[in-house]
């Protein structure tokens, strides 16, 4: 069995002045990441984050995505990719992504 890479994605739930983020953009971005990688999988709950960036005070609402590949460089190159893609579309002055090895049974 070859090794497997968990990418998990704290994917806001609000723009950075605070107006939501419209339920179409997020099932965009779900949509993607299955067509892309063959699947994903989300939590319903909403996480909660308060962060600071230049002296502002920032208060976040985010769900969290997770997507289960081969860990190859091409996926690795194409979450990175993903990620600018992200920025583009929900406008966060960062977007926090998380990776990790994974042993499927």
């Amino acid at each position: 069995m070859s090794a497997s890479r968990r990418y998990e994605i704290l994917l806001p739930l609000q723009f950075n002045d605070g107006q939501p983020v419209p339920d179409t953009l997020i099932g965009e971005v779900l949509t993607d990441l299955r067509r892309h990688f063959g699947a994903v999988t989300w939590e319903t709950q909403i996480i909660n984050g308060v962060w600071e960036h230049e002296e502002q005070l920032f208060r976040d609402n985010l769900m969290r995505v997770i997507v289960d590949v081969p860990d190859t460089e091409d996926n690795r190159h194409l979450f990175h990719l993903f990620k600018q893609t992200l920025k583009t579309r929900c406008q966060p002055i960062d977007s926090w992504m998380t990776t990790h090895l994974i042993d499927v049974i």
